[in-house]
């Protein structure tokens, strides 16, 4: 266990590694207008003396190697455009207790709908809890996301009076619509996946000898086919808890949201280069994270996998 562990966080360590050179050699790419702040009304020798300051000017593989070297300190630059001259992890730091609330409440709503979803459309099967629960999969799946956001935005807002624009210091109310709407992919994953593990479960043979021995339906569900159907399932919390944490990019601006996700929006828009680095950073960074503990959750919730074993890697 111990070896695998080290070999899977030395190759998450290099997939960081490649993820990160590339975005950084994307981000030198982009027009030099993202790195000033009044570009327009600078001299080409002003223009010139900022850029040399800054290491732009610098052959490519100087530049990779001094961002590592920053990057190691912490250091992942100043905003030029979002807030002029203020480092990047001093904007970041802030949002991040924003996104973290907003990422927790809707995970936690997330299995409280999506784990039962999943098994009353297992033990109904072909009924009407089934066929409800296809639907509504069917809808999240198939329709872009911004159309039902925008749909609960509204009617939540004209139906019962909760206020479009989102702020945390006034009711907790305000907490429900972008919370909802962050909540309904991961809802329509948790009921589509466990019914399919929990159907896949029950044609198996240690569900037929528990009926032989006249366990009750209730008690092989639950006691049996849930626990085996979700260990799977496990993998994909720890990503889909941290890909919430650092907020939904669309949700966050949809509300005014002071988060993670709408910082991206902004940053992309008004083209601040390092900012908008550090946040797919974060990004890449979080994603990562999130399979690595993705594997080691399914090994401590069902100790019969052994990941150290061969074929066990995956």
């Amino acid at each position: 266990m111990v070896k695998y562990l080290l070999k899977r966080i030395a190759r998450s360590l290099l997939t960081l590694i490649i993820i990160i050179t590339i975005v950084f050699v994307l981000v030198r790419q982009m027009p030099i207008e993202g790195y000033f702040d009044n570009f327009d009304k600078l001299t080409d020798a002003q223009i010139e003396t900022k850029l040399d300051a800054m290491g732009l000017n610098d052959p490519m593989p100087k530049q990779i190697i001094n961002f590592y070297k920053n990057l190691l300190k912490g250091d992942l630059g100043v905003s030029n455009k979002i807030q002029r001259n203020v480092p990047v992890v001093d904007i970041l730091l802030p949002k991040l207790p924003v996104s973290i609330k907003l990422g927790s409440a809707s995970l936690v709503l997330s299995l409280l709908l999506g784990i039962p979803l999943g098994i009353l459309m297992t033990k109904y099967k072909g009924k009407f809890f089934d066929k409800f629960g296809t639907v509504f999969i069917v809808f999240i799946q198939a329709a872009p996301a911004a159309v039902y956001y925008l749909f609960i935005q509204h009617y939540g807002t004209n139906l019962f009076g909760i206020p479009m624009i989102y702020s945390e210091d006034v009711s907790i109310f305000w907490w429900l619509l972008p919370v909802f709407s962050m909540s309904l992919g991961n809802i329509a994953y948790y009921g589509m996946w466990l019914r399919r593990y929990m159907v896949d479960e029950l044609n198996k043979d240690y569900v037929r000898l528990a009926r032989a021995k006249g366990l009750s339906e209730g008690k092989i569900m639950f006691k049996h086919v849930f626990k085996n159907a979700f260990v799977p399932m496990v993998q994909y919390i720890p990503t889909s808890f941290l890909n919430t944490v650092i907020g939904s990019i669309y949700v966050e601006s949809l509300y005014s949201i002071n988060g993670m996700g709408g910082l991206l929006v902004k940053s992309v828009q008004q083209s601040d280069n390092n900012l908008v680095q550090a946040i797919v950073l974060l990004y890449a960074t979080v994603g990562i994270i999130g399979l690595l503990l993705g594997d080691l959750l399914m090994v401590f919730i069902d100790p019969r996998i052994t990941l150290s074993e061969k074929g066990g890697d995956r």
